[in-house]
């Protein structure tokens, strides 16, 4: 009973991550595309929002349930599917940190100053490397999820 509940909150946290990953770019995207200082603003916000609410405790779930499945269930951590799948994760994860939540970071304080003095170009050029990192960084969990269901070898 308690593996099947940290099943459903491994998939809970799964659809969390990936869920606000994919929709959080699509509708920055289109806010991008409006160029509207309050729809920019809004929309950056929004990000960070559902950074914490979705995409944090997402991994949160998706770790705690993952490694107590995997002791209960006596897998190797350190063998196939499941090492690749921790390997891609973590890229994942490095990329998130090092390069998207920074620029995450500069535009949130870019959109405090559209008031005063629109939306600049650095600002811009800040979404597109952000889309950029976004979609990079979301290749290693598809593959991670994958794995994970997959379960090759």
């Amino acid at each position: 009973m308690l593996y099947d509940i940290a099943k459903f909150l491994h998939v809970t946290g799964v659809a969390m991550l990936m869920g606000n990953i994919t929709v959080t770019a699509i509708w920055k995207f289109f806010a991008d595309g409006d160029g509207r200082p309050e729809v920019l603003g809004f929309a950056q916000k929004l990000v960070t929002y559902t950074d914490w609410s979705m995409t944090v405790w997402g991994v949160v779930l998706i770790m705690s349930s993952g490694y107590f499945m995997a002791f209960s269930a006596g897998y190797n951590l350190l063998e196939g599917w499941l090492l690749w799948s921790q390997v891609l994760f973590v890229t994942s994860g490095m990329m998130w940190l090092l390069a998207i939540l920074p620029i995450q970071i500069r535009q949130a304080r870019l959109a405090k100053t559209f008031p005063e003095h629109g939306v600049q170009a650095d600002y811009r050029a800040l979404s597109r490397r952000w889309l950029v990192w976004g979609l990079i960084s979301t290749v290693p969990l598809v593959a991670a999820t994958w794995l994970m269901v997959v379960k090759p070898g």
